[in-house]
């Protein structure tokens, strides 16, 4: 064909279909555009291979102008001359894209996530996918995991660090290696051999680990006192709560969010639901005398609600600051918190040396490894978990009312 005969960029822009429901305007070399009668105009490249008559879509004009599609259908030539079906070729591609979508970090991690997150808190599983969201994806959501190396994840890192995360960074590195080591739990075609954020271990800048506040043991009688004085200055139910999580250590979120179904007041019990532990394991809190004066008068403010402590919606409990917010009035802010609680009745119940260290531990709902272990402890050690309870509220009354402390029971057995 003649220089003269080749399409030009004007005449790619002013053509028409002429009456006809499609037009093929030729470029040479089996080039074409074809121009549809609603004025739609595409790329095709006709070729032979095999001795078959094919094509191949090269895009949509003028999204793809006259000298890109000389440059792709050129590119498809080559494959050509080395005996390559373009069409089989792109077919190819295509599936090896999909299996790269398949297997990008983003897509193992949410992965991951959907088979752990049945075991997670809400809150917890909130935190962990909006740290993948900030902080990961954007970065190296999109790579193949199998192609993602240490330098990638610390520049990551590094990014989180200038904001002065050093905490959040560390937090953020140990989600991802725990995506990196299910992409190896799977044994997929595609995924990674190995989790290069070991390889990082003494890279991240250093941190202090913060912990939750709590008075020391000889300052409990004095927050005792200034709990039982609350109502002052806030509401009677605020003070209550606090109370009912001084006697019981729960953590503040398995607090606010009970049930009045899941007392037992008959026998003195109260079951917290598995959907609302932190550990995913039902757990027992014997209630003691002055427990159960405390439920009677949240009864009483609750009226109808089915929450223990309600907001001022009823059909939903208050908010999570309320109690720590309620602390920060009482003069205890940075010195006291909900989680305190717990590491105060840790220390005296284990310092006392009346109870068995592992009734402690079932008390106050920490994890256990063994699944067997765990299932005889909740059995085992109730009887002596009441007394536990018992102990820890006489002991508290006695501190608020400034007595000397008498342990009421012996060693445990």
């Amino acid at each position: 064909m003649a220089l003269k005969e080749l399409l030009t960029d004007l005449a790619c822009k002013n053509a028409t279909a002429e009456n006809s429901k499609i037009r093929k305007l030729h470029d040479g070399q089996g080039l074409y555009l074809w121009v549809y009668e609603d004025g739609r105009k595409y790329w095709r490249l006709r070729y032979k291979i095999h001795d078959k008559e094919k094509s191949l879509s090269l895009g949509v004009y003028p999204v793809v102008g006259l000298k890109q599609a000389r440059q792709l259908a050129q590119a498809e030539r080559v494959k050509l001359a080395s005996n390559i079906d373009p069409s089989h070729d792109r077919q190819i591609n295509k599936q090896k894209s999909k299996e790269a979508a398949a297997n990008s970090f983003e897509a193992v991690a949410r992965e991951w996530y959907g088979n752990q997150v049945h075991g997670w808190v809400k809150s917890h599983a909130k935190d962990v996918v909006r740290r993948l969201e900030m902080n990961v994806f954007p970065y190296i959501g999109r790579y193949p995991i199998s192609i993602i190396e240490a330098p990638q994840l610390l520049n990551m890192i590094r990014i989180i660090e200038q904001r002065g995360s050093y905490d959040l960074a560390h937090r953020v590195l140990g989600v991802c290696g725990q995506v990196f080591r299910y992409s190896l739990s799977t044994e997929a075609p595609g995924r990674c051999t190995r989790d290069p954020s070991g390889d990082l271990r003494g890279a991240l800048k250093s941190h202090k680990k913060k912990n939750q506040a709590a008075v020391k043991p000889e300052e409990l009688p004095e927050l005792l006192r200034a709990i039982s004085t609350y109502e002052t200055i806030g509401s009677r139910q605020t003070q209550l709560a606090l109370q009912l999580m001084t006697l019981t250590f729960l953590r503040t979120n398995e607090l606010i969010g009970a049930l009045w179904a899941e007392f037992d007041l008959n026998n003195a019990l109260w079951i917290v639901p598995s959907e609302r532990m932190k550990m995913r394991k039902e757990h027992a809190v014997p209630l003691t005398r002055q427990a159960m004066n405390i439920l009677t008068e949240l009864k009483t403010l609750a009226g109808d609600s089915r929450y223990l402590l309600p907001g001022r919606n009823p059909n939903k409990p208050i908010s999570n600051n309320t109690l720590l917010f309620a602390l920060y009035r009482l003069g205890y802010k940075g010195k006291m918190t909900g989680h305190g609680f717990r590491a105060v009745a840790s220390t005296a119940l284990n310092e006392s040396g009346l109870f068995s260290p592992d009734a402690i531990e079932r008390q106050l709902a920490h994890g256990e490894k063994n699944e067997v272990r765990g299932a005889y402890n909740r059995a085992e050690y109730l009887p002596e978990r009441k007394r536990i309870m018992t102990w820890w509220s006489d002991h508290l009354e006695a501190l608020e009312k400034g007595a000397e402390v008498i342990p009421l029971f012996g060693k445990s057995v």
